[in-house]
């Protein structure tokens, strides 16, 4: 945007108020009184635009030259890692399709109603738009009143047509530019409290499951360089892998990073360790940390499949991720290193909520237990997740290199797996599930909270 580009979001009170939802809730802040009215609020073409980094991106036109508009910026090179689906309906189909599924990382909307009937549509939509989705709104008035009406509902761009893909591509380049420095995607440690929990598979299954069911790309980064089984659970050739990302942290970017990762299906890619013994994997923390950094800024989910040792940088990375989950058998010794870990995190980390507790391996024939009532009661957190213990089913998904939602997908823990992804996403299946509808009062309380 122009240097006389107004900024309707400078009198917002602080705070994370960058999702179309969010904002929506503070609608009533009034932004501040332009410079003059001729000041044209729409974006010029920057000069040197970012590379886009791995977003979902859902058009919804109403005219065929729109469409072909976003078909072709879709096609630019800058838009190459982004995920883009255009389809004609515009804010009504839009509002329509999500009432039965997630809202990706940025809807695009394009309408020629009079100003009026587009601020009610974009209400409309607000109601169904999950947390942390952008919208951007392509329409045929140009008037600064209405462009600041609509951008205090939370539109993040407002484009005026006729549109130009680069004007796209600009806009999109714009609004994401300002994130790819600071964190973008959300970070899961998987940590086993002993050996043989499983921690690997839930980790595995968890984020298949996550790619799968959000439409959204999740990365696994195999961290244990030595044993590391991802690349075998998921049938791939892990090539260079984790282990050459980490040789130089100043090497580490997103260039990089997409060289190395390995596709394993729509939406999800490994970063495999090299499970080999050649050498020694002795990690330092920054590096890592930069590795998490990069990641971040280039998809919404990292998932770090963390190894059992506890070293500088494995307590470092259990620091800077935004949930860890821990693996246990319900057994003495999982339930006192669960304990402890818990209370390390719980020092470290008194700001951000407990870690999540996955109870695996339940109801192993003759093996005595402790139930998950009383596991619950001696950590002080309920499990999030009871997987019962089903050798057939994980030694035949093991074997064949699949997950366990392939093999047998209404299976107790393909369904546990299923929940784990939709509590750590926040985000609903493509069918099946009934949406709330918008308030502001819970909207308000999720701030809060």
């Amino acid at each position: 945007m122009s240097d006389m580009t107004l900024n309707p979001l400078a009198a917002l009170p602080s705070g994370p108020l960058n999702t179309y939802s969010d904002i929506h809730a503070r609608a009533a802040v009034q932004p501040n009184e332009p410079r003059s009215q001729a000041t044209h609020p729409f974006p010029k073409i920057a000069d040197n635009l970012c590379r886009i980094p791995r977003v979902t991106i859902h058009a919804f036109c109403e005219s065929p030259d729109v469409a072909a508009a976003m078909e072709l910026a879709a096609a630019d090179r800058r838009m190459s890692r982004a995920h883009t689906s255009v389809q004609l309906g515009g804010i009504a189909a839009a509002t329509a399709f999500y009432r039965e599924a997630p809202t990706p990382n940025l809807i695009l909307v394009e309408s020629r109603s009079a100003e009026a009937e587009f601020c009610f549509e974009l209400d409309r939509l607000a109601e169904v738009c999950d947390a942390g989705t952008r919208v951007m709104a392509v329409g045929y008035t140009n008037d600064i009143a209405f462009y600041r009406e609509i951008m205090t509902r939370g539109v993040s761009e407002y484009i005026l047509a006729p549109v130009q893909p680069n004007a796209v591509v600009a806009a999109v380049s714009e609004l994401y530019g300002k994130t790819t420095s600071s964190k973008l995607g959300q970070v899961y440690a998987f940590i086993g409290a002993k050996g043989g929990s499983g921690s690997s598979t839930v980790a595995h299954n968890v984020a298949w499951s996550m790619a799968r069911r959000s439409n959204l790309d999740v990365i696994i980064a195999d961290m244990d360089l030595p044993f590391g089984t991802a690349a075998l659970d998921f049938d791939v050739d892990g090539g260079p892998g984790i282990a050459e990302a980490l040789q130089d942290p100043r090497r580490i970017d997103e260039v990089l990073l997409d060289r190395l990762l390995t596709q394993c299906g729509d939406h999800l890619s490994l970063l495999a360790a090299p499970a080999t013994l050649d050498r020694s994997y002795d990690l330092d923390e920054g590096t890592v940390a930069r590795l998490i950094e990069v990641a971040q800024g280039s998809v919404p989910f990292l998932v770090l499949d963390m190894p059992r040792q506890w070293t500088a940088w494995t307590k470092n990375t259990l620091n800077l991720v935004d949930e860890v989950i821990i693996t246990a058998t319900p057994d003495l010794a999982s339930l006192k290193v669960t304990k402890t870990i818990i209370d390390s995190l719980k020092r470290a980390r008194p700001s951000d909520p407990p870690p999540k507790i996955v109870l695996n391996q339940v109801g192993m024939p003759k093996r005595p237990e402790i139930k998950p009532k009383a596991f619950a009661e001696a950590v002080q957190l309920e499990p999030d997740a009871c997987i019962p213990f089903d050798a057939h089913l994980f030694g035949t998904a093991a074997n064949n290199g699949q997950m366990v939602a392939e093999v047998s997908p209404r299976a107790a823990a393909a369904k546990s797996f299923a929940g784990l992804a939709e509590m750590l996403t926040s985000r609903h299946p493509i069918k099946g599930s009934k949406r709330t509808r918008f308030s502001l009062g819970a909207l308000f309380e999720r701030l809060r909270t």
